[in-house]
């Protein structure tokens, strides 16, 4: 292994611990650089989002095996563009959660007649959301053989950025059946949620 002082080795460790750990280093630091160490692409995926998203910049590079090292280097003009960010980022985001594969309470078949509508009259609706996040049940709206998947796919094609709970699809062992959409941790989700405006159905 190499010899990295500045190193956070997250294998072995389930999301969103990995993001959680990177975050912890980097709010030690005004400035500086960290380089997490990860086993999976998903953890990978979700250091770079945390990444993109603090206005750091990163660079990932692949070390065999599934190994990745994402170097992330966080300096002062990154950090007061990212107050500047989140400031119109407050203002601005508009997430809806979906925590169901159905929409409302009482008959069932009703309930999956109305998500589907629901769904496909926001693909179509003027003003949509910044983010859609999918959580326990509602993962299953945006798995393969899902009714609502075309409407999904028509708003991530608008710019709706669609993240669905990985621990929520491992539950229901449907990681490997995501249609639409990217995989996301507790973290990144509880980020989203508190920026903006957020509405749970």
């Amino acid at each position: 292994m190499e010899n990295i002082d500045n190193k956070i080795d997250c294998r072995g460790l389930n999301c969103p611990i990995p993001v959680v750990n990177t975050k912890k280093y980097f709010d030690t630091l005004e400035n500086g650089i960290g380089v997490t160490i990860v086993d999976n692409e998903v953890a990978k995926n979700n250091i770079v989002k945390f990444a993109q998203g603090s206005g750091f910049n990163y660079e990932v590079k692949e070390k065999g095996n599934n190994i990745f090292y994402i170097t992330i280097t966080k300096g002062k003009a990154g950090a007061e563009e990212l107050n500047v960010e989140s400031s119109k980022e407050k203002e601005e985001t508009f997430t809806i959660v979906i925590g169901s594969d159905k929409l409302g309470n009482g008959n069932d078949e009703l309930g999956v007649a109305l998500i589907k509508s629901y769904l496909f009259a926001l693909s179509e609706a003027e003003v949509i959301p910044t983010n859609i996040l999918f959580l326990n049940a509602g993962v299953k709206l945006v798995v393969e053989g899902a009714l609502t998947i075309d409407s999904v796919k028509r708003l991530v094609e608008r710019g709706v950025n669609v993240q669905s709970c990985g621990l929520c699809l491992d539950f229901y062992g449907l990681k490997d059946n995501l249609a639409v959409g990217e995989i996301s941790n507790m973290y990144a989700i509880i980020e989203m949620m508190n920026k903006g405006k957020t509405i749970k159905l």
